[in-house]
């Protein structure tokens, strides 16, 4: 059997390894040496041009269906759970908590469960919107397990490790939030980043006031390809009378759209975490198509005002 091996970033280390064993059973194997941002992001390309009969995606459970013979490897990784204990200093008040994690630690979530349980806690643990698969595991988009229980906690705790994933679940709730990092031996409180994103939303929108020409960007990754999103938002655009584009790639060279200098806003249909991560890499303004929605609102409120005047 041909196959190509896929590997996200902090696994590339044991491509190697994995190739070699495949070999020894006769497989020919090749190994993806592109960036991968999740199973969204398959190595669908490559594989299809060297004709494998499978792709092996190590590290991410299933996004969705995609038509290729795909299988997917999840890596469990055991963390360790010492910091629950001093983590009960930081729930003053918080009788109802919801926990969630990511794939590599959902196996421990049960544990993490009964360990707050057995501490007086009601935990709730939240499901994902659908492109996640397991109950209490978070994307980067898609935070069902924590927006689908906000009204019901008094805080939200993620264990796990970085920023990325929680980062997301925060913006879209309201209540109290924890990070436990097991690895970092860190427990830190991270409500008030969310005036802090709302801030550079607003910043953003507010930029985009003055623009007349919109590029719409659309990913061709498996996951991430929203064409019908970029057409109505095309349309949206040019109906409030200004221009609008689409440009397409697989993964976006900010440096090489920073060149298209006759565009004064970007509009993100891909992965949502790119108008929220990546603002700082494009001189224009980098909407999401709700912060798109706003700029054109406001632009219509302006344009009224003035005719009223």
């Amino acid at each position: 059997m041909r196959i190509l091996l896929q590997f996200p970033e902090g696994l590339k280390q044991k491509a190697l390894a994995h190739a070699k064993a495949l070999e020894k059973d006769g497989n020919e194997v090749f190994i993806s040496a592109s960036p991968t941002f999740g199973a969204c992001d398959l190595a669908l390309d490559e594989a299809r041009n060297i004709k494998a009969d499978k792709l092996i995606h190590f590290g991410h459970a299933e996004f969705h269906h995609v038509d290729f013979n795909v299988e997917y490897i999840e890596y469990r990784i055991d963390a360790p759970l010492t910091l629950l204990g001093e983590s009960l200093a930081q729930m003053e008040g918080a009788k109802t908590i919801s926990v969630m994690t990511t794939i590599q630690h959902i196996h421990q979530l049960d544990e993490i469960r009964k360990f707050y349980e057995g501490n007086g806690k009601t935990v709730v643990v939240g499901t994902p919107y659908g492109f996640a698969k397991r109950k209490g595991q978070i994307l980067g988009c898609d935070i069902g397990s924590a927006a689908s229980v906000d009204q019901k906690v008094d805080m939200h705790v993620y264990f796990g490790g970085g920023m990325f994933h929680p980062l997301g679940a925060l913006l879209a709730t309201k209540k109290p939030f924890l990070v436990i990092e097991p690895f970092e031996n860190k427990i830190e409180r991270i409500d008030r980043l969310r005036d802090t994103f709302r801030k550079r939303s607003m910043g953003k929108v507010m930029r985009a006031l003055d623009a007349k020409r919109f590029g719409i960007l659309v990913s061709t990754k498996n996951g991430q390809h929203n064409m019908n999103l970029a057409r109505i938002i095309k349309e949206r655009v040019e109906r409030a009378g200004f221009d609008a584009e689409i440009l397409v790639a697989n993964t976006f060279d900010f440096d090489s759209i920073n060149n298209m200098l006759e565009f004064d806003a970007l509009v993100n249909t891909a992965c949502p975490r790119i108008s929220v991560d990546d603002i700082d890499r494009t001189r224009k303004p980098l909407l999401s198509a709700n912060e798109l929605m706003e700029a054109l609102r406001m632009k219509e409120e302006l344009k009224a005002g003035r005719r009223r005047d």
